[in-house]
């Protein structure tokens, strides 16, 4: 079996504050595969975000990695030195931000930026990453790149400033891309657009992506596998379609049961009772267990960790081998959650 291209290993990132350590990211673990996306999903404030920062090496400071390991191709990067986390930054890993104003300089042109990024990384001459930019520029998309290479970023519009993003991500053909929130700030035939370039391009070059999102629209028509993440770990990995058609963690079956479907002739979308809870006030054993309808004392004493379910995973005390419920029968109390009132829930 071949190893993982990216592989996490009980990652914490922490937050020192005045009031006390902030644990953002919370012992989690996960393995991306060459040419793979891996979509990571969840409402805000699950550490999605904060994941990816930690795997690129861009943590805000304060913020810091507090244990765990992080191993691109077998070799370990979260404890690089800047300088050599800054080369694999952009040759080895490449990012896609939420908003393309924010990753693109306006004082600079497009071909500058494309130029600089290609010449830190190669030892290409200045005609010749001249030339890779306008040859970028055109496989991502943008019409006329030989002209609207020496453009400003204020002269595009947002779809094609995220096109743009999406080619300084690729300017050497990086094996990971981190993608946070990358269509969230586009309108919805434009977002269908850039989903069907990333695609492409992945497919085209091989290239393994961490999708984060908060869509799971974006995740259906994007990832191979998805991890559902909440208060910082994850509740629920496994393919993209068995977590989609068969939810087990009731978080995931509350997060599937919200979104409105073709043809589901329904007064009311289903609603998970209460919200996310705060860094500085996690519930001992399950965080769900306050919002969790299906709740008993274990789930409030311990922590569960990731039980292997069918081709998945899930942090969830109802997939416990010792508990005398199989995992269909589980599976059946999860999705009875759709036929009980909001308004029985103890939060």
């Amino acid at each position: 079996m071949s190893t993982p291209l990216l592989q996490v290993r009980n990652l914490v990132v922490e937050f020192p504050t005045r009031r006390g350590t902030l644990t953002a990211v919370d012992d989690i673990s996960f393995d991306i595969a060459e040419g793979e996306v891996l979509g990571v999903v969840g409402e805000s404030g699950a550490g999605k975000s904060m994941t990816g920062a930690a795997v690129i090496g861009l943590l805000e400071p304060p913020g810091r990695i507090a244990a765990g390991e992080i191993l691109l191709e077998g070799r370990r990067i979260d404890n690089l030195p800047y300088e050599q986390m800054r080369q694999i930054r952009g040759r080895h890993i490449g990012a896609i931000f939420q908003d393309p104003l924010t990753s693109l300089n306006p004082l600079y042109s497009i071909g500058r930026q494309l130029v600089e990024t290609i010449q830190t990384h190669t030892d290409l001459s200045s005609t010749r990453a001249r030339a890779r930019a306008v040859e970028l520029l055109a496989e991502v998309g943008i019409p006329a790149p030989e002209r609207r290479v020496d453009q400003y970023p204020h002269q595009f519009s947002g779809g094609m400033r995220q096109r743009v993003v999406i080619a300084l991500a690729l300017c050497v053909n990086p094996r990971l891309i981190i993608a946070d929130e990358p269509t969230t700030a586009l309108d919805v035939s434009i977002q269908a657009q850039i989903i069907a370039l990333l695609k492409r391009l992945c497919r085209e070059h091989g290239t393994a992506v961490m999708l984060v999102t908060h869509d799971m629209g974006v995740i259906a028509e994007t990832a191979d596998r998805v991890a559902v993440m909440y208060a910082g770990r994850i509740a629920e990995v496994g393919p993209v379609r068995e977590v989609i058609k068969n939810a087990k963690h009731p978080y995931t079956h509350g997060l599937m049961g919200s979104i409105p479907a073709i043809g589901h002739d329904a007064e009311r979308l289903e609603q998970i009772p209460g919200s996310m809870p705060r860094l500085t006030d996690i519930p001992p054993g399950c965080a769900f267990n306050p919002r969790c309808l299906h709740a008993f004392d274990r789930c409030r004493r311990e922590r569960p960790e990731l039980i292997p379910v069918e081709d998945g995973r899930v942090s969830c005390w109802l997939y416990d081998p010792a508990n005398a419920m199989s995992v269909d029968e589980a599976k059946a109390v999860v999705s009875a959650r759709a036929e009980t009132p909001v308004e029985r829930a103890d939060v």
